[in-house]
């Protein structure tokens, strides 16, 4: 089976459009294709009780970000600062590039 295609990659901007951290802006920290989930900096909090061990002696609550369905984000454009859909284009020269399908512009460009 192969790896689904996400829109959203890792060190993206991106928005939460529902759940009960709608409205927060962060970085994307970790891409999860084969469930389509991202994991994003500071979104999603949970805790998580940890037994005291070698690697955390102390034991206790650590509090973790939990990871949240890519449908429920947006990327962030650069050049607009609005959440907006990615489109790709590719160039004569056989680049491809992700754009903002608001303002049109240049999101990064992808080398083949």
């Amino acid at each position: 089976m192969t790896k689904p295609k996400l829109r959203i990659r890792r060190n993206d901007i991106v928005k939460v459009i529902k759940g009960k951290d709608r409205g927060k802006v962060g970085k994307v920290i970790k891409v999860i294709p084969e469930k389509r989930r991202v994991i994003v900096e500071k979104v999603n909090i949970v805790k998580r009780h940890v037994r005291p061990s070698a690697a955390f002696p102390q034991g206790g609550i650590l509090e973790k970000e939990a990871s949240i369905s890519v449908a429920n984000v947006m990327l962030m454009c650069d050049k607009c600062n609005q959440p907006t859909r990615v489109g790709y284009r590719i160039t004569e020269a056989g680049e491809k590039f992700r754009y903002c399908k608001k303002c049109g512009e240049v999101i990064e460009a992808k080398k083949k």
